[in-house]
């Protein structure tokens, strides 16, 4: 798909991943809209790509529904949605404290795997009304992790949240393929976004020592160059596509 003129959303577009995926897609001639949580830099982050910002709690799922269309309404319409928000507990399924709290498991299934799947639903019913080009109306880009394949010791709700999203990818995009909408996830290793960002040089290496190349946090606008190409190949579909560097999480 062209990225040119098209209508994007990015949910999470305030920080990380997002942002740096909403500037270069703005880049190169798309339109796009923020849609992030109060107090972010959202409205920053809009202004600086000429799109609009619109302020959401991905948890809560209706309310996430009347924010999509809304941004819809100020695009002019959906071509490509992207969702990084996300975040996860440590918590052992049985520890020093006991049981995993299931009210923290529940948590960040909804955070994860139930807001990811609920902004892809509804984005294809909007994508769906689009004039096909070259018969594709719409791709789906949801962020998993490698933890997803190699939970580490206390993320069994992370690892089963991100699971799920990589899970989706190919029964998605068998739902979707008689509309032509594309449905893939990225699945990064550690990059410097968020906790990890600006963390000492000798903390980034001992996190990194069991990748293969290059020994480093991954960097934003890596993971925005593969959002870009996904957008870009019509052959890539189906998919939970690994951007780590040829890491494997060790079990801590």
């Amino acid at each position: 798909m062209e990225i040119s003129g098209k209508k994007v959303v990015v949910v999470g577009g305030a920080s990380g991943f997002g942002r740096a995926s909403a500037e270069l897609l703005a880049s190169r001639g798309a339109k796009v809209a923020i849609l992030d949580r109060e107090g972010t830099d959202g409205p920053e982050v809009a202004s600086s790509v000429g799109g609009p910002f619109m302020p959401v709690d991905v948890t809560d799922f209706s309310g996430t529904e009347k924010v999509l269309a809304e941004a819809v309404e100020a695009l002019g319409g959906l071509h490509v949605v992207l969702t990084t928000a996300g975040g996860g507990v440590a918590e052992k399924t049985f520890g020093k404290n006991g049981p995993h709290a299931l009210e923290t498991f529940q948590s960040t299934i909804n955070l994860n795997l139930i807001a990811s799947f609920n902004i892809s639903r509804l984005a294809a019913a909007h994508m769906a009304n689009n004039e096909p080009e070259d018969e594709e109306r719409g791709v789906i880009i949801n962020t998993a992790s490698i933890a997803a394949f190699e939970g580490q010791i206390g993320q069994v709700a992370y690892t089963a949240a991100k699971a799920g999203i990589a899970g989706m990818c190919l029964t998605m995009a068998r739902d979707l393929g008689p509309v032509g909408i594309r449905a893939l996830a990225i699945a990064p290793s550690l990059f410097a976004t968020g906790l990890t960002k600006g963390i000492p040089d000798e903390f980034a290496k001992a996190l990194t020592k069991d990748a293969a190349f290059p020994k480093r946090l991954g960097r934003p606008e890596e993971f925005a160059k593969l959002v870009a190409a996904i957008v870009d190949n019509p052959m890539l579909n189906g998919q939970c596509i690994r951007l780590d560097a040829g890491q494997r999480f060790a079990p801590k």
